[in-house]
């Protein structure tokens, strides 16, 4: 049973932000976004707390010889909500990323393989683009550079939706392909890998940026593709001096340039000092999931047999073709769970 004692507490705190917004003390806007947060948490509550009065007037019911009948009847069907209703509200308790209700910025390279690789990288970025279009999300690359044969060297984009970094999270990790290459004549099944990382797009009020830790270069854009080619001095790259992070876009307004390495600066920096804190926080968990470790495979993708096997999870899915089309709400739905689950036992709620 979730102790009585901690959610009467929470729903005292959702009263009093609820009187302070409506007496107008205090930030508002703070006390808006932790009213808000608090909502979902206390209709949780008070469904609960509903359906243990109910099963308790009705166990008093069956002491009464006129309404017993009618009690033992409905007695075990209030009892066999109770697993799930306290379940829901066991999850809703659980401590939210600050990060998931925002966008994202998505990052995918080749590793191993070579030109496949860069292939596959490709075919990585049109699931995740694909699975946006799915869930309503702006899909919008900032940089790519791609092969001669149209892999992708690298590409990043910006994910704008809401919840769009609670579900793209899951995808940091090393990516696995298993098929025969199209540069392969002999019909080998080759193996290569793609890395994807996933970092929670970060705000001004997230991360500060000294103007004297950057250095901003102007230059002419180039690169195979096409795409972002332009004849004028419009590209920027921005050097993080501190970390020697660097970041380049190469779109026709040197403004809107800066705007978006800025913003993918932000988001890198944002990135790292989570992991950092997290690490501190957790340096003996080495789950994949919800830790944003990027070194280590994760998914490996098996074309000749049709099949996905998420190694993080156990899970294996014969769907290969519907997965590769953005079909990844089943994988990122079971990630989820599974990663709810390792908190309530970590936290023992």
């Amino acid at each position: 049973m979730v102790p009585l004692e901690k959610l009467a507490q929470i729903t005292e705190r959702f009263e009093f932000l609820e009187a302070s917004m409506a007496d107008g003390r205090g930030d508002i806007a703070a006390l808006g976004k932790e009213y808000s947060d608090l909502r979902p948490v206390v209709a949780e509550i008070a469904e609960y707390r509903q359906l243990l009065d109910d099963i308790a007037a009705t166990e008093a019911m069956l002491h009464d010889p006129e309404m017993a009948e009618l009690a033992a009847d409905e007695l075990p069907l209030l009892k066999a909500r109770l697993p799930e209703v306290e379940g829901t509200l066991r999850v809703a308790l659980l401590p939210r990323d600050a990060a998931d209700a925002g966008s994202a910025i998505l990052e995918i390279r080749p590793g191993t393989g070579g030109e496949e690789a860069a292939l596959f990288a490709g075919d990585l970025l049109r699931m995740y683009q694909r699975y946006a279009e799915t869930r309503g999300w702006r899909f919008e690359i900032i940089e790519e550079s791609l092969t001669e044969l149209g892999g992708v060297k690298e590409v990043v984009a910006n994910v704008q939706g809401n919840g769009v970094f609670a579900r793209l999270k899951y995808e940091s990790g090393v990516h696995r392909v298993q098929r025969v290459p199209t540069t392969e004549s002999g019909g080998r099944i080759h193996t290569s890998a793609a890395t994807v990382a996933v970092l929670p797009e970060a705000q001004d009020v997230d991360i500060h940026i000294d103007a004297n830790d950057i250095r901003i270069d102007t230059m002419r854009a180039s690169g195979a593709g096409g795409q972002h080619v332009n004849t004028t001095d419009s590209a920027v790259r921005i050097t993080h001096i501190p970390s020697g992070i660097v970041v380049t876009s190469s779109e026709k307004s040197q403004h809107r340039n800066r705007e978006i390495a800025m913003n993918v600066l932000r988001a890198r920096l944002y990135d790292a000092e989570r992991n950092r804190i997290d690490g501190e926080r957790s340096a003996d968990r080495k789950s994949q999931v919800g830790s944003g470790d990027r070194s280590e495979r994760i998914r490996t993708y098996n074309f000749p047999q049709g099949r996905m096997s998420d190694h993080r999870i156990n899970l294996t899915l014969y769907k290969l073709d519907q997965v590769m089309q953005g079909d990844l709400d089943e994988i990122i739905d079971a990630l989820i769970s599974d990663d709810q689950a390792t908190m309530l036992a970590e936290m023992g709620v």
